[in-house]
């Protein structure tokens, strides 16, 4: 589904990147890129490398070989100022939420605009009003966390994500744990809100059905490297095992049960060889 104010400006882009930590490297020979109004799902079996992704693109880690530009900036020759002002325009919406327990839904959502912003407290009610309405629960701002459905407090999250209109969204397992109904919603809220601030949003997810419902394309990362990429279409057509294995759950197939061996787990293992 193509967005009607897509532009082509290109947002971030991974320009034959490798990451991983320390001597083990995760994936290797990435190439990635998103434009504003883009859905661009990021696809992968568990421990294929897909949040290993998000943190390289946040800068939480940095790129082993190869660059990573976020705002036409190469995130490896940032200093952390420029980092941080780079992260302030970014949004993300973490696994769990990452909600404050002690706060209720209207501060959750108010919070990162007190932090960046300086406001009026007449503005902020305002925004946050207008982000609530926008993912359906305006009339949920004085309920405390623990109040509200697990389903709830991922929009909850979702809000807050956007309440400073970031350019550009990582959604990390946006789909993870909810029942059908939030789940379709969250999808569209994500489609949505691409649509309505023209930002590029990522999706980090194994959700096969929901992101290619929403996601204009979508890589697929596995085996160390980036196994293929396309629209949802093409990847429904494709011949490649691993893609078939992972799109339709096939327990057979090129994807490895047992994590790889490292030179870490080597050294660690000789290590304790000799004291046992």
């Amino acid at each position: 589904m193509s967005s009607t104010n897509q532009s082509n400006e290109t947002l971030i882009r991974f320009h034959d990147v490798a990451l991983g930590y320390g001597d083990f490297t995760v994936l290797k020979h990435i190439n990635i890129e998103a434009k504003r109004g883009q859905v661009i799902a990021m696809m992968g079996g568990s421990g294929s490398g897909k949040t290993t992704l998000l943190r390289g693109a946040t800068a939480q880690i940095f790129a082993q070989a190869g660059q990573i530009y976020v705002f036409d900036q190469d995130l490896g020759r940032c200093s952390p100022t420029e980092i941080e002002q780079l992260r302030k325009r970014m949004g993300v919406l973490f696994q769990q939420g990452a909600l404050f327990t002690d706060l209720n839904v209207f501060d959750n959502v108010a919070f990162p605009l007190r932090e960046h912003a300086k406001l009026s407290n007449a503005e902020i009610t305002r925004i946050v009003l207008e982000k609530l309405d926008a993912v359906g629960l305006r009339a949920a701002a004085h309920l405390k966390i623990n109040e509200i459905s697990g389903g709830m407090a991922r929009r909850v999250a979702l809000a807050r994500a956007i309440v400073l209109e970031p350019e550009l969204i990582f959604y990390d397992e946006p789909f993870a744990g909810l029942d059908p109904i939030s789940l379709g919603i969250t999808a569209q809220l994500i489609r949505d809100l691409s649509d309505q601030l023209n930002c590029a949003s990522i999706i980090i997810t194994h959700d096969v059905p929901e992101s290619f419902k929403i996601a204009d394309y979508v890589y697929i990362v596995g085996q160390g490297k980036m196994i293929t990429q396309g629209t949802p279409a093409e990847l429904q057509e494709a011949a490649d095992e691993y893609v078939q294995q992972f799109l339709h759950g096939l327990p057979d197939g090129p994807i490895a049960f047992h994590y790889p061996t490292t030179p870490a787990f080597e050294a660690w293992l000789e290590k304790n060889s000799k004291h046992s």
